[in-house]
């Protein structure tokens, strides 16, 4: 392993379309990938999250495939977080 392999920024995009399944990793990468679908997120109105020690786990899963269950918890806290702040601006924008 490359000294700063651990250092370069990485990114994992969730979908949870499809409410009977558990959310499947859709795009994965890192550096200028990571970058990429970052930006893209934030350009579709999407939140980014950063927590380095999920971004970890969820980088070991199969693209196209759904989460594991070991990590149900710790997306669920994510989407929980989503949830607020999506209820936050739709009170402020009312």
């Amino acid at each position: 392993m490359n000294p700063g392999t651990e250092e370069r920024q990485s990114a994992v995009a969730l979908s949870y379309l499809d409410k009977t399944r558990a959310p499947v990793v859709v795009a994965k990468g890192y550096g200028v990938t990571a970058e990429s679908i970052m930006r893209e997120a934030r350009e579709n109105g999407l939140y980014v999250h950063a927590s380095p020690a999920l971004n970890k786990l969820l980088m070991q899963v199969d693209l196209d495939q759904q989460i594991p269950p070991q990590l149900y918890l710790a997306v669920a806290e994510v989407m929980a977080w989503i949830h607020r702040l999506e209820a936050a601006e739709e009170s402020h924008g009312n």
